[in-house]
């Protein structure tokens, strides 16, 4: 199975009294999410199942990775991709949905740079995942821990450069 880790797009700052999983993708945010998501199309990315925060912004990039990418399905929301969340426990949702070749998981910082590692069997691996990247590991076994391959990462900045 190819798993897909898609981090939000650039978002809104928060404001007083505002619940920091209202925050909403700005035009930039779009933009660079929509950039990053033809080029994971022309990679051939077409997912099975595509999973997502509540957050609104993580549903918002969800949204633009789904009509992108042609995604006809439903999306699925999942607190095991809320920020403060831990990497076993979307090993245990990525396990439920194994059925699928693909799946696109959208969703936050600090989780991904953790579940990245989590995923490669590389406790020790350090990664900044920036806002709208979009990273490809191979798993192949689900066992109660995963021994995936880092297929590919692409960063926003690479995605919208011109040539």
């Amino acid at each position: 199975m190819d798993v897909f880790l898609l981090r939000h797009g650039v978002a809104e700052n928060g404001r007083p009294g505002m619940p920091d999983a209202e925050r909403e993708l700005t035009v930039e945010g779009r933009k660079k999410t929509r950039e990053v998501m033809k080029l994971a199309q022309w990679a051939g990315v077409k997912p099975d199942y595509i999973l997502s925060s509540p957050y609104a912004r993580a549903l918002q990039t969800a949204e633009i990775a789904a009509e992108v990418l042609g995604y006809k399905g439903e999306l699925l929301h999942t607190q095991a991709l809320v920020p403060d969340s831990r990497p076993e426990l979307v090993w245990d949702e990525l396990r439920v949905h194994r059925d699928g070749g693909q799946l696109l998981l959208v969703g936050h910082e600090p989780l991904f740079s953790h579940l990245s590692s989590y995923l490669l069997d590389a406790p020790s691996l350090r990664v900044d995942f920036k806002k709208g990247a979009l990273m490809r590991i191979e798993v192949d076994q689900f066992g109660p821990r995963p021994r995936g391959v880092l297929r590919w990462f692409i960063a926003p900045k690479v995605a919208g450069a011109k040539g």
